[in-house]
C-alpha cells in the first residue's frame, strides 16, 4: 500500500522524513514540535512568529504534513550538533517559549536545606550539651538520669 502511495505522491516520503527530523530535534531539545517550528522561524527570519501566521503554519505542518524548508534546515542543524556532541539542550535560547523551564535551583529548595541543617545542628547541639551536663548518665539519649538518682530509689 505504501508503495502505491509513494508512486502517486512522491513528495510524501520526503515530507514524512522532514516531520521525523522535526520530532527528533524537538525531543533532543526537550520541547514540543510546534515550539521547534517557532524557534526555526525566529532563526530563519529574525523575528517572532506572528499571531496571524501561527494557525496557517500549524495547518500546513500538522494537517497537510508539509515541513517548511527553513524548519527542516533548523532541525538538521540541531541533529548535526547532537551527532558532534556540541548540542547544549539546556541553553536558554532553546527554551525561550517555555514558561516553566528552570535552569537554576529555586530559592525554596535552598531554604529547605538551610532549615534542615539548622534543625540538625540544634538537635545535635542539644544532645551534646545534655550529655556534658550530667556526670554519669544512664543512657545515651534523653531523658538523662544520673546513676545515683536511679540507684537511690531502689
Amino acid at each position: 500500500m505504501k508503495l502505491f502511495q509513494l508512486l502517486f505522491e512522491p513528495d510524501r516520503e520526503e515530507a514524512e522524513q522532514g516531520q521525523d527530523e522535526i520530532a527528533d530535534a524537538a525531543n533532543l531539545l526537550q520541547t514540543g514540535e510546534f515550539q521547534l517550528l517557532q524557534l526555526a522561524f525566529y532563526d530563519a527570519f529574525g523575528r517572532e512568529l506572528p499571531e496571524s501566521e501561527t494557525s496557517r503554519l500549524f495547518t500546513v505542518y500538522m494537517v497537510e504534513q508539509h515541513v517548511p524548508p527553513w524548519a527542516r534546515d533548523y532541525a538538521q542543524r540541531i541533529l548535526e550538533r547532537e551527532r558532534h556532541g556540541t548540542l547544549d539542550d539546556d541553553n536558554p535560547a532553546y527554551h525561550r517559549y517555555d514558561r516553566n523551564y528552570i535552569t537554576y535551583v529555586p530559592n525554596g529548595v535552598r531554604r529547605f536545606w538551610m532549615a534542615t541543617l539548622w534543625c540538625a545542628a540544634i538537635l545535635i547541639g542539644g544532645i551534646a550539651i545534655a550529655t556534658w551536663a550530667v556526670e554519669e548518665p544512664t543512657s545515651l539519649l534523653p531523658p538523662y538520669f544520673e546513676r545515683s538518682e536511679v540507684s537511690g530509689q531502689d
